[in-house]
């Protein structure tokens, strides 16, 4: 039944969104000289690698060096990147990774490898078990980790020693207790928060019960 909804659903966005890809694309190259899609790879379900897409977000010259992550106000995002990147709009091409049954609608956010060889072997294997996810608790949770990192005085040994352990305590908790109505909520509670909620808000999850709430 994942699969099954995982091919609609990415099917559907794919084709009730392809005018907001045009547009997205003329922006993207009326901003910056470059391609307009960024393909970075990633670990995948059974530790596969494949090349992850995304609009391109950052400089010509940047991107391609494909770092793992960046820091808000960073000077290589470009204009149109931040934009996108706000609203993760930048995240939309993952619905062709989807359709390609790299990832799936919901699961966890996948990795670069140089991270995924700092897990400890069981946590893996648990983790690449199941295929990785455009969204999951730990994407609304850490809706703003750009902000978070940028405000660290070690950007990767927050983002490795901080963030990561989190993100892998809702990654082990999602595979032992996904199913089809979890994630048709985490779909619904993305949207919201993203596109719903105030901006001012961040949301704090509870990752044994999934249960979503926001501070002031």
């Amino acid at each position: 039944m994942k699969r099954a909804f995982d091919v609609v659903v990415s099917a559907l966005g794919l084709a009730v969104l392809w005018p907001l890809f045009v547009v997205i694309a003329v922006m993207i190259r009326l901003n910056s000289p470059g391609p307009v899609y960024f393909r970075h790879e990633r670990v995948g379900r059974g530790g596969r690698l494949f090349r992850m897409y995304k609009f391109r977000t950052m400089s010509l010259d940047e991107e391609s060096r494909g770092r793992p992550f960046t820091v808000e106000g960073d000077s290589s995002i470009t204009a149109a990147g931040r934009f996108l990147r706000r609203f993760k709009f930048d995240e939309l091409p993952q619905l062709v990774d989807v359709l390609l049954g790299h990832m799936s609608m919901v699961g966890p956010r996948p990795e670069v490898p140089q991270y995924v060889a700092q897990y400890a072997e069981d946590v893996r294997r648990l983790v690449l078990s199941v295929r990785p996810g455009i969204t999951d608790l730990a994407s609304i949770r850490f809706r703003d980790e750009n902000r978070i990192l940028a405000e660290a005085p070690d950007p990767e040994f927050e983002y490795c020693h901080s963030i990561l352990p989190i993100k892998l305590a809702y990654a082990k908790e999602y595979v032992q207790r996904h199913s089809f109505w979890g994630d048709l909520r985490i779909l619904i509670e993305t949207l919201r928060v993203l596109y719903f909620s105030a901006a001012a808000r961040q949301p704090e999850i509870d990752p044994a019960s999934g249960k979503v709430g926001v501070n002031n």
